[in-house]
């Protein structure tokens, strides 16, 4: 009798814990071929297709524009996403697509979470209107990490 209202209760918590992550739409490879900013990326797949992707989760300075100043750290950030990942071949999970009609998604390479990364080193805000669970205490712990370590644009 305990037993099946453990496996009952189990399964209950398992998929209320589950409810809260959000899985990937769809999960899509290719080269990266162009660098944007400091959260914006092209990837062209192994048909061809041509995809603009905005990395879920992370917002980052903005870089100049010809009408318009770029922030503070803006450059730096396109830069360092660019070291990452440009002309790499990547594998994109795709959390949603935005009002502008890119895809938003998690960018991996070699297994590692890039989004992470550029809020790890610095280079991004962990953007929490858009971060669903249990990615926002992930990345909100890492930008405290990094604010306290002065790395990127937390460096004045």
């Amino acid at each position: 009798m305990i037993r099946p209202f453990i496996v009952t209760l189990l399964c209950c918590v398992l998929s209320m814990t589950t409810a809260f992550a959000k899985d990937p739409i769809r999960t899509i490879e290719g080269i990266v071929t162009k660098v944007t900013d400091g959260d914006t990326i092209h990837v062209t797949d192994s048909l061809g297709t041509k995809v603009k992707i905005r990395l879920y989760g992370i917002d980052t300075p903005e870089t100049r524009k010809p009408n318009k100043p770029g922030q503070p750290y803006g450059e730096a950030a396109h830069q360092a996403l660019k070291e990452m990942v440009y002309r790499q071949q990547v594998k994109l999970d795709v959390m949603d697509i935005d009002k502008f009609r890119r895809l938003v998604c998690i960018v991996s390479l070699n297994g590692k979470n890039i989004n992470q990364e550029m809020v790890a080193e610095g280079w991004a805000w962990a953007y929490r209107k858009y971060l669903d669970r249990p990615h926002a205490s992930e990345y909100i712990s890492m930008e405290d990490q990094a604010r306290a370590k002065g790395l990127g644009l937390w460096q004045q």
